[in-house]
């Protein structure tokens, strides 16, 4: 049963209130924005009636400091006739809707029961939202081992708390598709997201980029322009590469971090902004720091929460899972029928070295998904240059022969040994591990083993 809690200094109000709604859910009680603390600790229930004239604490007050919290119940204020303009404003502030009195029976009824429905909906979400992250997949992203799943849990819990992230990871990892789904979960979702790529800008237009310029501000002005930071008012701005920003471009940020204010290039009017930063970066910024080419103050302004993109090499075994997605989503860009990867490509693949993380990764099965005459990618349709300049050094011996291999079963079968010997030491020697590891069945491993004359030796 759902608990109402109702909160309203009128007694005879309350009793009002309580007679039409008690019959279905269970309704408490208070007489103050006080005693309504008390019972919400106490009591946990997921809707508030809520009076906006009380005498002690005003319940568009209380109003704010309840969405202030990470978690807060649904709220209706209840209005005097008139007060239009107040209702507004605590619908802004966070209130589902509001009843202005005196209201009819039947209104109360369902006004209460559109929220707690929408309430409930609001919570089915969250609940399919941490499925997918717990079966490995955050929006966009994808990855079902330990150090993508934490990645998602962490990003997951982040998204919901209105602070600035940095997002660390090499070059491909996925740091602007985290930012976009962290958004995309966060309060501000229905709002802006705005991205700036700071490598991507020449250091003397980043700051009308950033901030935007007035007409006739510089040469060439002859217009008013918005800036990235202006565009994503009550959204999300997100920084990409900052670590390559100059170091007065920084200054300027830090202030609208602290003041949340700016002014455009030949401006002089303060513009109030409401942003949440999100940033990424693939530089080692304290290293940066040491440098003197990164401020140290703006550093831990912009990390007040770090996500960590982990590189591809890290997480292998997540290579097949990608690769599927990967194969479905190019084959309906390039309107081909369903397309899989052969157990030999998917060998070479697991075994590559991935400088170029997840990106590379899509771009590879995508030019061999343009050359392949197959509904199957085989070895052969993989890039040779890639194959040459990225090939994993998992199993040493025999690693480098097989690309040099006149005969292409003789270089598959020196590829199988190779990469089959490696894959045994990382799970020493356990072949049912290994069978599991490389997705083979432990009779077809064996089988395998026995063929290419590979002894599995225990550590």
């Amino acid at each position: 049963m759902h608990s109402i809690l109702i909160v309203d200094d009128d007694s005879t109000a309350r009793y009002g209130m309580r007679r039409v709604l008690e019959d279905r859910y269970k309704v408490l009680e208070a007489a103050s924005a006080a005693a309504a603390r008390r019972l919400l600790s106490a009591e946990n229930p997921q809707l508030l009636l809520l009076d906006i004239e009380m005498p002690e604490e005003s319940g568009l007050d209380f109003l704010r400091e309840l969405k202030a919290a990470e978690t807060s119940p649904a709220v209706i204020m209840i209005t005097a006739y008139g007060s239009e303009k107040i209702a507004v404003e605590a619908m802004k502030s966070g209130a589902y809707d509001y009843l202005p009195k005196p209201f009819e029976v039947d209104e109360l009824r369902l006004v209460v029961e559109k929220a707690l429905d929408h309430l409930e909906l609001a919570e089915e979400n969250q609940r399919l939202k941490r499925q997918l992250t717990s079966e490995g997949q955050f929006g966009a992203m994808i990855g079902a081992t330990a150090p993508m799943r934490q990645l998602f849990d962490l990003a997951d819990r982040v998204a919901g708390a209105d602070v600035t992230v940095l997002i660390q990871g090499e070059s491909g990892t996925g740091k602007e598709l985290l930012a976009r789904e962290i958004h995309r979960r966060s309060n501000r979702g229905a709002k802006p997201f705005v991205a700036l790529n700071c490598a991507a800008v020449p250091e003397h237009l980043i700051e009308s980029e950033l901030f935007g310029y007035e007409k006739g501000a510089f040469t060439g002005a002859t217009s008013q322009k918005r800036g990235k930071c202006e565009l994503a008012h009550g959204g999300t701005l997100f920084l990409d590469e900052v670590g390559d920003m100059s170091l007065a471009t920084q200054a300027r940020l830090l202030r609208v971090l602290e003041t949340r204010r700016f002014e455009r290039l030949g401006g002089t009017n303060s513009i109030e902004v409401d942003v949440r930063v999100l940033s990424a970066t693939n530089k080692d910024l304290a290293a940066e720091i040491a440098r003197q080419t990164f401020r140290e103050d703006l550093y831990y302004r912009l990390r007040v929460v770090v996500l960590k993109c982990p590189p591809l090499r890290e997480h292998k075994e997540d290579i097949p899972l990608l690769v599927d997605e990967f194969c479905a989503m190019l084959a309906a860009k390039h309107r081909r029928d369903s397309i899989s990867v052969s157990r030999e490509a998917m060998a070479m693949l697991v075994a590559a070295d991935w400088k170029g993380n997840v990106r590379q990764l899509k771009n590879l099965l995508e030019s061999a998904m343009v050359v392949s005459r197959d509904t199957v990618i085989h070895p052969e349709d993989i890039s040779q240059d890639f194959l040459a300049g990225h090939a994993s050094t998992a199993g040493q011996e025999g690693t480098s022969s097989f690309l040099a291999a006149g005969d292409y079963r003789e270089a598959k079968r020196q590829f199988e040994i190779a990469y089959i010997k490696g894959k045994l030491r990382e799970h020493g020697g356990n072949i049912t591990r290994t069978a599991a590891a490389i997705g083979l069945h432990r009779q077809s491993l064996q089988e395998k083993l026995r063929e290419l004359g590979i002894q599995a030796e225990r550590e």
